[in-house]
């Protein structure tokens, strides 16, 4: 496992589009399907990493904790499946309904959506406003694998909850941190 940190992508970036395929339903999901929304919170995770088994449980409630919300939320997969075959969409699949994942989580085939975002890691979050802007990437909280720390979704949870309220999000924001995506070769 390769320790990475976020890119940290300019703050007041548009979110790339991305038209992709949800591994529970089947359905596509765009990103402009999302417009009208206060927030857009786009996650780059995967199965098998174990950064990202740390919070499946977080990550859980999060979406559960903001159904209904004028947030839209989807996690996407970009890593290589053939390094690793437990992220492929059967695995990806499996792990959203094992956690009930209340958002759409989408299959990055081509890896050219991770690209657009600059992602680097999973987790990797990226926050946008109702413009489409970035106002927060960084991590889910300081929890990590064996530190401690428990699972709160504390930073990512303050950074949405500023959004909704239409208020200005610190630039003060930590890196996320955890396995590098799997790029294929």
């Amino acid at each position: 496992m390769a320790l990475t940190e976020s890119t940290m992508l300019p703050l007041g970036t548009i979110a790339p589009d991305f038209a992709l395929t949800d591994v529970v339903t089947g359905k596509a999901v765009h990103r402009d399907g999302f417009r009208g929304q206060k927030a857009l919170l786009v996650m780059f995770i995967c199965a098998h990493c174990p950064y990202v088994k740390h919070i499946n449980q977080g990550l859980a409630s999060l979406g559960k904790d903001y159904a209904g919300q004028p947030i839209a939320i989807v996690a996407i997969s970009a890593n290589d499946v053939d390094t690793h075959p437990s992220d492929s969409p059967v695995g990806l699949k499996q792990q959203a309904e094992t956690f009930g994942f209340a958002f759409p989580y989408l299959y990055d085939e081509t890896q050219a959506v991770a690209r657009a975002y600059r992602a680097a890691c999973t987790p990797d979050l990226f926050l946008f406003d109702a413009d489409f802007k970035l106002v927060y990437r960084g991590q889910f909280d300081s929890s990590r694998p064996g530190n401690g720390v428990p699972v709160s979704g504390e930073d990512l949870r303050i950074a949405i909850d500023t959004v909704l309220a239409g208020k200005p999000v610190p630039a003060d924001q930590r890196p996320s941190i955890g396995c590098n995506i799997k790029w294929k070769v």
